[in-house]
């Protein structure tokens, strides 16, 4: 196992971590094993563990009491502690928000420690095709599902949620070096972008022209929302 993904057996473990790593960010795991979501959240938080020694991983399942205290209402959910306090929370099975927070936060311990980070332009294509494929259909967005930031993503969202649609999303107002390495690599300028199965589909306009010519419901099990 990495030595930065701990599986805790106590409370008390964790706070004596959380002593122990100040000025460090420690990343919890509430997840359950009868949740579906959590199986692949688990491996993309594993993956995640393993390219980020800058940061401490920590499997949560077992944390009940905790869970009420940081008012987990579903799982699968991440938990940022900085300092022992809430930095920042990612509530879902949202793999490419999960990828953007954690890149967040390693690129911060790595500027505070002084270590050398590779250049992000180097790897962007590696990561666009990471997030591009981190769920069977993910939907690059102005907002969140819950927040939406234009009209052109709230009417995106509306379809998916008639549709009953299963899929992870990424806001694009929350890296700008995505949101303009995305436009090239799928020779699309404007937002939101659809992928299924790690290939584009299009845009708004696409996904209504689907939708119109009743095809958009032939590309996935309806029952479970997810692509043929």
């Amino acid at each position: 196992m990495d030595n930065n993904l701990l599986e805790l057996t106590s409370e008390d473990e964790l706070k004596k971590l959380i002593n122990q790593s100040e000025g460090s960010v420690i990343i919890l795991d509430f997840w359950a094993t009868w949740a579906q979501p959590c199986s692949q959240m688990n491996e993309v938080f594993t993956e995640l563990a393993s390219k980020n020694a800058s940061l401490k991983f920590v499997d949560a399942e077992k944390f009940s009491e905790l869970s009420e205290s940081f008012e987990i209402a579903a799982v699968p959910t991440f938990i940022f502690l900085k300092n022992g306090k809430i930095a920042e929370r990612v509530d879902g099975a949202n793999a490419p928000e999960l990828s953007n927070r954690v890149a967040k936060y390693a690129k911060v311990s790595s500027f505070a420690t002084g270590t050398k980070s590779v250049p992000q332009k180097v790897d962007l294509n590696t990561r666009l095709k990471t997030l591009v494929n981190s769920n069977p259909v993910v939907a690059f967005i102005k907002g969140t599902p819950s927040q939406p930031r234009c009209g052109f993503t709230r009417q995106l969202l509306d379809i998916f949620t008639e549709n009953k649609v299963q899929f992870s999303s990424f806001n694009i107002l929350s890296d700008e070096e995505v949101r303009q390495g995305l436009k090239e690599y799928s020779n699309w300028p404007t937002f939101p972008q659809v992928y299924i199965n790690g290939e584009f589909v299009g845009g708004l306009d696409i996904i209504k022209e689907l939708v119109a010519n009743d095809e958009f419901k032939g590309m996935f099990q309806i029952s479970s929302g997810v692509p043929v």
